[in-house]
């Protein structure tokens, strides 16, 4: 989508990323409309877990956003090294959910969650970019105010990328915030089995996977606590009405699982100090 630099803010004298749209992509009105769309939702949130943007416009016919730089390797390149522990794909996916939570009370949908999009900092912290395909969801009981660039929602295209996009992408239905559940819990799902939920030997076999079949049950493939499981499983739900309805209740559950693994470790160091005392 873009060429990345890195560059120094000689007023702030600070270093930032500098996200240039490559010439040969000018000429597209498409390309550059999906740009400019990636700016503004991402200047109108403000939350920790969620890319910063400092500037952008444009300049001799040059395109360009400045963002906050980042210091750290997307959650892609953590995931070729294999399954995460339990614990740091809970915390990522909580991470996660909380910089959604903002976007969604925004009225801003990402539409392409995926392990390429999520970055992760050095000291852990997780960071969500690429909001090129996010679209405005007025369903968000009157709090939508974000207006996004005309484009954003044309009926009858398939947006996203396959693997990650929900069923209701996938049928190029209507979608809203749960459709960012859905692409979650898929990588999620990534992250604890290291592999993918949803695979084919091409694009339309991923694709047909997403819409018709179930993957299997993340606690049959690894170790993980069986309330976890069912978490990503709801997830993965095909129908929207059967997944998590706010990030707020997906973080909670996933704060639930946090806290009682937290009692379950103290617990055990507790007696292990008593025997060896």
């Amino acid at each position: 989508m873009g060429e990345v630099y890195r560059a120094h803010d000689s007023n702030l004298r600070r270093d930032v990323a500098l996200k240039v749209l490559p010439a040969a992509l000018t000429a597209d009105a498409d390309r550059v409309a999906r740009f400019e769309r990636e700016a503004r939702a991402v200047a109108a949130l403000s939350h920790p877990n969620i890319l910063a943007i400092h500037d952008f416009g444009s300049d001799n016919g040059v395109h360009y956003a400045v963002t906050e730089l980042l210091e750290g390797q997307t959650l892609r390149d953590l995931l070729r090294g294999g399954p995460v522990p339990v614990a740091k794909g809970v915390a990522i996916t909580t991470q996660i959910a909380r910089g959604l939570e903002a976007a969604h009370a925004r009225g801003i949908v990402h539409r392409d969650l995926k392990p390429e999009n999520v970055f992760v900092l050095g000291d852990g912290q997780i960071k969500i970019l690429d909001f090129g395909l996010a679209k405005a969801s007025f369903a968000e009981a009157g709090t939508a105010t974000t207006q996004l660039s005309p484009g954003a929602t044309e009926a009858g295209m398939v947006l996203g990328t396959a693997g990650y996009m929900s069923p209701e992408q996938v049928r190029r239905d209507p979608v809203d915030h749960r459709s960012d559940f859905f692409s979650l819990g898929c990588v999620f799902y990534e992250m604890l089995a290291g592999r993918r939920a949803f695979q084919g030997n091409s694009s339309i076999d991923t694709l047909h996977a997403t819409l018709h079949v179930d993957p299997p049950d993340v606690a049959t493939l690894v170790s993980v606590p069986e309330p976890l499981a069912r978490i990503v499983s709801r997830c993965l739900e095909k129908q929207p009405g059967n997944r998590f309805q706010s990030a707020a209740d997906l973080r909670f559950a996933l704060d639930t699982i946090s806290e009682g693994r937290a009692r379950r470790v103290g617990a055990t160091w507790s007696i292990t100090v008593s025997v060896t005392t």
